[in-house]
């Protein structure tokens, strides 16, 4: 059952989505060569203790750790842990907070030091897809004419897009109806409606769109090992238009 908000429920949400946006704020100011995944998912961590919010990814599903940290070839579900970044690779942080019972939702990649060319063109595609598709959240739009707007994008830049893992509708539960994919047909799926509360999420890949899950049982990596890149935002659909939760304000 899809989920309309109410004006409190969505008071709730912009407070847990400024906490996720402050978190992804500290994130870019703290991923530098050297740094252990680990140091940033606590960083993250304090950060949204200290904001008086609750992590929402942490113990999800058994899920270990408050950020998800995903290098280079992994798309999404990275487990913070030892491994120390080098200059040159590409990280996506995806990060959930909870407040007052509601979630915020978002993710963003970055760079770490120096990155190629074809990494910053994978960044900034992704990061566009992901503009592209909100910009096409309006009421009585269909979920299917997101999808179909981040596809075409991705796809005529000569990249892929991930179809084992979805986007999906978000408030007191962090995943909802509707699924949001990457892919699929204009004029489709469940209509938006004013109160709708969804997370929009484009995982791109420079090969193809296959992909794998790891033996921990959590981290998603590119079948063919290239990079990947990995946008989000939580969006409240208005009569107005979309509304950025998870932006600083």
């Amino acid at each position: 059952m899809i989920v309309v908000k109410t004006k409190d429920q969505i008071d709730k949400m912009r407070k847990a989505g400024r906490v996720v946006a402050a978190v992804l704020q500290l994130m870019s100011e703290s991923i530098r060569p050297g740094v252990t995944t680990a140091y940033l998912d606590r960083l993250a961590e304090e950060e949204i203790v200290r904001r008086g919010a609750t992590p929402a990814f942490k113990g999800y599903r058994g899920y270990p750790a408050t950020i998800c940290a995903s290098v280079n070839e992994e798309v999404i579900h990275g487990i913070p842990g030892d491994r120390v970044l080098a200059e040159g690779d590409i990280i996506g942080i995806d990060v959930g907070a909870v407040v007052d019972g509601y979630c915020g939702d978002a993710a963003a990649t970055f760079p770490v030091g120096a990155i190629s060319q074809e990494s910053e063109r994978l960044i900034s595609t992704t990061r566009e897809a992901l503009e592209v598709a909100i910009k096409t959240c309006r009421v009585g739009k269909r979920i299917g004419d997101i999808s179909h707007a981040v596809q075409s994008y991705v796809e005529a830049q000569g990249y892929s897009v991930v179809r084992d893992f979805v986007g999906h509708g978000i408030g007191r539960n962090m995943h909802e109806d509707p699924q949001v994919p990457n892919f699929g047909l204009p004029g489709t799926g469940p209509r938006l409606r004013p109160g709708l509360t969804i997370a929009i999420e484009p995982m791109v890949n420079e090969g193809t769109f296959e992909v794998e899950v790891l033996a921990n049982e959590w981290t998603v990596v590119t079948s063919d090992r290239k990079r990947s890149a990995h946008f989000e935002h939580t969006v409240l659909i208005t009569d107005d238009g979309p509304e950025i939760l998870t932006v600083l304000r």
